[in-house]
């Protein structure tokens, strides 16, 4: 009786556990992404030149590109074991520092039922 209980309360431990492991895995992996647009954002300007945001999914990575180099590389899924999907596979900042285009764009984050969501504005603000 006493191994039962036990055992039950145990399975409720590591269930607890895992999903706040997923939630902070998901919650660093959206400060990572955001981190990349603010940075792009910041290279723009910086450049004078447009700066592009590229949303690898199948790898899991954010790569920045600055006129002829790469700014920056994060690798979500390999660091956080996290998932990428997003409405565009890019987004560009002008030399402003403004969005360049036309379309909004999310960017979804899950490990397991952990999600969240980021919403790049048309400007290029991160929400």
């Amino acid at each position: 009786m006493v191994l039962t209980i036990a055992a039950i309360l145990s399975a409720l431990a590591v269930s607890t556990a895992v999903r706040l492991a997923d939630a902070l895995a998901v919650r660093g992996a959206s400060r990572e992404v955001r981190a990349a647009l603010w940075t792009a954002r910041d290279v723009a300007v910086l450049r004078a030149a447009r700066t592009a945001v590229r949303f690898d999914t199948a790898r899991g990575r954010v790569v920045v590109h600055g006129a002829t180099d790469t700014a920056l590389v994060a690798s979500i899924g390999a660091v956080y074991g996290a998932r990428l999907a997003v409405t565009r596979d890019s987004i560009a900042y002008g030399a402003d520092g403004l969005g360049y285009g036309a379309a909004n764009a999310r960017v979804i984050v899950r490990r397991r039922r952990a999600v969240d969501t980021l919403t790049i504005s048309r400007l290029g603000r991160v929400r």
